[in-house]
């Protein structure tokens, strides 16, 4: 294979109760990328397209996670890279890892694949870190295994791949605001109450305990978040407007995507999220803020050649 043209999915982390540790994939929304072998080692971007990003790839979340395969492959090849960017920067649907993990995929399969879904994963983290200055896990992990995904833990690195329920639907609102990573952890609590920790952990085992046994009223009871919403649903406007409209439409739970300014609801069916979908729209349509909307069933491939 000397050339190759892939989709990686857009994804929602967090998922109210399992900050820094839960993320899904969905269908509607990811990056493409093209990537194509030259005789000259190193990585050149050749073109970005939907978004103003660095051409240099030293700096460049996507090429920073190929250079590091290739090195470590050994690889007597060099790759044209090619962006064409359909998650916005800053949404909390996860850009800087659609873009990341894009990349760990499509190199591997240029490297003829080498490496495994955990170890892309940690090649991932690199753009990631690159990108927000974390090298967190949970939207590139989410990208590359499909499907929900739990961080067991960071080191050593170790992922559980959690099943989805069949008729498990996403809706999302996208308002055309930026909320940076970096604000968005500045307005946490250093420290949690034992109170709250023993409540976000007994959620987040009630979601996994929910998605195992396709209890969607377990998922709806356990779709809480006391740790990071209470404080970062201020720096998105409406957003508890957005939440009551998409509960009383049905929605299981809504909750803020990764760090927002997105905002999701996880619903049983297509036909419940498209209603949530529009629910949440209405809040919106009485503003002055644009946004873009979006009805997914959870991606449980992950990123996929096109």
């Amino acid at each position: 294979m000397n050339s190759i043209k892939i989709f990686a999915p857009a994804t929602v982390a967090n998922v109210s109760c399992g900050f820094d540790a839960l993320g899904f994939a969905i269908n509607t929304v990811g990056d493409e990328m093209i990537l194509t072998k030259t005789s000259n080692k190193g990585i050149e971007i050749s073109k970005i397209e939907g978004a103003e990003l660095t051409f240099d790839s030293a700096k460049n979340a996507a090429s920073v996670v190929s250079l590091a395969m290739l090195e470590k492959a050994n690889a007597d090849f060099g790759i044209d890279m090619q962006l064409f960017k359909k998650v916005k920067p800053g949404s909390g649907l996860g850009s800087s890892a659609s873009s990341a993990a894009g990349a760990a995929f499509a190199t591997n399969e240029l490297l003829g694949k080498p490496f495994t879904n955990l170890e892309l994963t940690e090649f991932a983290r690199l753009g990631e870190e690159i990108a927000c200055g974390s090298p967190i896990a949970d939207n590139v992990a989410a990208a590359i295994y499909g499907g929900f995904i739990l961080i067991k833990s960071y080191e050593p690195l170790e992922i559980v791949k959690l099943p989805v329920p069949n008729e498990l639907w996403v809706a999302v609102i996208h308002p055309q605001i930026e909320v940076k990573t970096e604000d968005a952890r500045n307005v946490l609590k250093p420290t949690v109450t034992i109170a709250d920790a023993v409540k976000q952990s007994a959620n987040l085992a009630g979601l996994v305990s929910g998605l195992y046994t396709d209890d969607y009223q377990l998922i709806s009871r356990s779709l809480v978040d006391v740790i990071a919403e209470p404080y970062r649903k201020e720096l998105i406007p409406y957003f508890e407007n957005v939440k009551q409209a998409g509960l009383e439409h049905g929605a299981l739970g809504i909750g803020i995507s990764g760090s927002g300014p997105s905002i999701f609801g996880l619903c049983k069916g297509e036909e419940n999220a498209t209603k949530v979908v529009k629910a949440m729209e209405k809040v919106y349509q009485n503003s002055t803020i644009e946004f873009n909307i979006y009805v997914s069933k959870v991606n449980t491939k992950g990123v996929q050649i096109i």
